[in-house]
């Protein structure tokens, strides 16, 4: 009870202190402010983004592996059926792919169009769901199950509905050559909104039964191979046997693979603007240094006469130390208060990936603020207050008490 007391006395002295010094006190608590502001605001905005990130990625099937040819392979049916012969591998199935370009409402949008069995697609990607109509089979093949940003526009308006058809534009390479196609696809259903996703968005999609990609597209090889695995636990290994079969002959890229670049990339971004913040907090440091330098200057008289009435070495530098914590505690709070509302602000606009001139997706993430991260932003706000602060309360401590009543 009575150390607490002691604490409350010396706080309450150093807030005394401080409004004697308004304006120097005030200037040093805004410097102070700008490192808790700059870290919460950056990290918070980065984690909520990275987090949605590996959400979405993960949500694609942390099962499934891609295989694309390289330009001067094939894939034929002999890689497929030594792909399905290989242990743990459930499921092998080939596609076609092209990006596209369809008008949706007053809009040119730009969507990705696959060939492949579409079950399989639902078997990757848990959560995917039809709205309405239903999944085409392979002998439907002029049929599609499309998106729901291709079906309904920005503002939710219904632009395509079942059995409507849509008129496809994209370009073909044959022969050297690039020709500018069109297709005519009816719709057989619609599905449910999923939400953004960046290696394949099933709400900018149209999926197509495995023949469309030569009867509609005119596609005549493989444009890779999708394969599912018995589980998560087994991909790094079918991953391995792929590179030893096909070696520099395909790409081989799984969504769990890139799961963890992702987060390797956003820790390297968080150790990037946490190092930046550092350099706010180490100027805050010298403006607390110097702000108690001259606060002590100032009060060489009034520190020896409490040591004439008993204040020891120790309780004069505590004194002291306050001053510079409580301005830290208070530009922290403010910093941490400015840095909550700003990532909220800075996070609510989002980002849009683009193909071409053509937005793809807009996606728009909420910030992650946790408690570690407002903790340590707290820790090492108070450690720029006692950073700053040491030295002159140490040179305080040790004024002899009559050369300080004798200060002028």
């Amino acid at each position: 009870m009575a150390a607490l007391q002691f604490i409350f006395d010396f706080f309450r002295l150093s807030i005394k202190a401080l409004t004697e010094r308004k304006t120097r006190a005030l200037l040093t608590i805004i410097g102070i402010a700008i490192g808790p502001l700059a870290l919460v605001m950056i990290s918070s905005v980065i984690d909520g983004y990275g987090d949605y990130v590996i959400s979405q990625i993960e949500g694609l099937g942390q099962n499934a592996i891609v295989l694309f040819p390289e330009s001067n392979y094939r894939f034929t049916q002999k890689d497929l059926d030594a792909i399905r012969a290989l242990p743990h591998v459930k499921r092998a199935e080939p596609f076609y792919s092209i990006q596209a370009q369809v008008r949706v409402g007053t809009q040119t949008r730009m969507v990705f169009v696959y060939a492949i069995p579409i079950d399989v697609v639902f078997e990757a990607i848990k959560g995917l769901e039809i709205y309405k109509g239903y999944t085409p089979s392979d002998t439907e093949y002029l049929k599609a199950l499309v998106g729901y940003k291709i079906a309904f526009d920005d503002n939710n308006n219904q632009v395509y509905d079942l059995g409507d058809v849509i008129s496809v534009t994209y370009i073909r390479s044959s022969g050297g050559k690039q020709e500018i196609k069109k297709a005519s696809i009816s719709i057989a259903g619609i599905l449910k909104e999923f939400g953004g996703a960046f290696f394949l968005s099933p709400d900018t999609t149209i999926f197509l039964p495995l023949p469309a990609g030569q009867r509609v597209l005119g596609l005549s090889d493989w444009s890779g191979i999708f394969v599912l695995v018995d589980s998560s636990t087994y991909v790094s290994d079918v991953m391995e046997q792929l590179r030893q079969m096909f070696g520099s002959s395909a790409s081989i890229i799984s969504f769990q693979s890139i799961a963890n670049i992702a987060n390797s990339i956003i820790g390297a971004m968080n150790f990037i603007s946490f190092s930046a913040s550092l350099s706010a907090f180490a100027v805050a440091v010298a403006g607390v240094a110097a702000t108690m330098i001259t606060s002590v200057v100032e009060r060489t008289r009034e520190i020896g006469v409490l040591k004439a009435l008993g204040f020891s070495d120790p309780q004069v530098l505590i004194m002291i130390l306050m001053e510079g914590v409580v301005m830290s505690l208070i530009g922290g709070a403010i910093g941490i208060s400015l840095g909550i509302v700003g990532a909220h602000i800075l996070a609510s606009r989002g980002f849009e990936i683009r193909a071409a001139t053509q937005a793809v997706m807009v996606v728009k993430a909420s910030p992650k603020i946790t408690a570690m991260g407002i903790g340590r932003a707290v820790g090492l706000t108070v450690l720029v207050g006692v950073l700053g602060g040491i030295f002159p309360a140490y040179r305080a401590s040790k004024i002899p008490p009559a050369v300080a009543l004798r200060y002028e």
